[in-house]
């Protein structure tokens, strides 16, 4: 079993005005087998969090530890860190022109392998990871991400998870932009990904639409950069039927 521990993670960003503080001291575990939902109104740090777990050089560790199997993932380089395990999967997928999908997919997978898979097995496997996200197999010769629908850019992150298979995938806000059909198809990848077993997931997402989707384990109220809260899937219950602003005001009080 596999763990991803968020011990008292403190994390500030440089703003025109200096450094502005955005995480409050989160603590969490995710263990494999399990899906842990954050949920939280805009600008609550949701996305800090997810960036900051995967290395983006915007945010600064300020305190706290980031444990992959009880190893500092902190002091890691991005691409070490996807090595051992952690895959993000962006909220606003980045074009990479020039660049095709089947490379992209392959030189990834070559690089936390540390070996190219076997050429023949891996077009049947990228093809039939395309063909479960509804893409054909003419979409692995697009550059990445270059002129993709909203939805195409989700069902490719999934894609790239399945593929990828780590030991725990951060995603956020995944069903941003998607509509019901869409929103289906990202949805079972991730159920795929998560029925192994031995894989974690952390969703990072606003509604709980996609929460009639994908079950979670746990979930957590997420606001003014910590954990306000958190519960059983009768808490993104309430959160659908309240809302925010019981925290928000507690939050404002304080």
């Amino acid at each position: 079993m596999s763990t991803l521990e968020i011990k008292n993670l403190h994390v500030s960003v440089e703003t025109e005005d200096g450094p502005k503080q955005i995480l409050r001291g989160v603590d969490l575990t995710i263990s494999s087998g399990e899906v842990h939902a954050i949920m939280g109104p805009n600008g609550s740090g949701k996305s800090t969090l997810a960036y900051s777990i995967a290395g983006h050089p915007k945010y600064t560790i300020t305190d706290g530890e980031v444990l992959l199997d009880g190893q500092d993932i902190l002091e890691l380089s991005v691409d070490e860190r996807a090595r051992a395990g952690l895959f993000l999967a962006m909220q606003y997928p980045v074009e990479v022109p020039g660049v095709s999908v089947a490379n992209f997919l392959r030189s990834a997978k070559t690089a936390i392998d540390g070996e190219a898979p076997k050429l023949r097995t891996w077009v049947k496997d990228v093809n039939a990871a395309l063909e479960r996200m509804t893409l054909d197999k003419e979409f692995s010769q697009r550059s990445v991400n270059e002129g993709f629908s909203g939805g195409e850019k989700k069902r490719h992150e999934i894609a790239q998870l399945e593929l990828l298979n780590p030991k725990f995938a951060v995603l956020d806000e995944t069903d941003s932009g998607l509509d019901i059909d869409a929103l289906r198809v990202v949805s079972d990848g991730v159920n795929r990904f998560s029925a192994q077993g031995d894989r974690g997931v952390l969703l990072i997402t606003h509604y709980t639409r996609i929460l009639q989707y994908i079950k979670p384990d746990h979930v957590h109220v997420f606001v003014a950069g910590r954990l306000a809260e958190s519960g059983g899937r009768e808490l993104a219950d309430q959160l659908e039927a309240e809302g925010y602003d019981k925290y928000t005001r507690a939050t404002e009080s304080v």
